[in-house]
């Protein structure tokens, strides 16, 4: 996790940028479980299931609280990661096809939605999507589609191998038998 606070991070965006991610987190916020934690993963506000309530955290890190959804201030545009909708495809189509309907232009890979102007963005389809997903929805569906989601990984085993020390008279051997293979 990261030492600096949302509001830290918030206040050192441009105004234009402040803006925008003010509006994004005051969607999320008024929209989410009350079970998600916020917090700064790096330079992004990350909305997470806390260990508290999802002891198992995040199957490739455990040690990481199950990641929700995120928002960064990228070079080009905000973002907005929806890993609930990643992991539920059936979400994620209710989501496409109500920001199209919304008349907003859609910029979305996977799961990175990208915002180029906040008055451009549907947050009020944003909110609704992230109302419709619960802890619970979202842990079932994750523990169903991330095949190692749920169980602890096993402390990895350190592997001590030891060299074997060289022999010296060996060595001198084969650069002997070089030099006379050259002559």
């Amino acid at each position: 996790m990261s030492k600096t606070t949302v509001a830290k991070f918030i206040a050192s965006l441009p105004a234009d940028r402040r803006e925008g991610i003010a509006a994004i987190r005051k969607t999320i916020t008024e929209n989410a479980d009350p079970l998600i934690a916020e917090v700064m993963q790096g330079n992004m506000i990350a909305y997470v299931v806390p260990h508290s309530v999802y002891p198992s955290g995040y199957h490739c890190d455990p040690k990481t609280p199950l990641p929700f959804l995120s928002v960064a201030s990228q070079k080009n545009n905000l973002a907005v990661y929806l890993f609930c909708n990643y992991i539920m495809p059936e979400e994620d189509a209710k989501f496409r096809a109500a920001w199209k309907k919304s008349g907003n232009r859609l910029d979305m890979g996977k799961s990175c939605l990208k915002i180029k102007k906040i008055e451009d963005a549907a947050l009020d389809v944003l909110g609704k999507t992230i109302k419709r997903m619960t802890v619970k929805k979202f842990v079932k569906s994750y523990e169903a589609n991330v095949p190692a989601a749920g169980k602890k990984k096993a402390p990895a085993k350190k592997k001590v191998t030891k060299k074997k020390p060289v022999k010296k008279k060996a060595v001198a051997k084969k650069a002997s038998s070089k030099t006379r293979k050259k002559k």
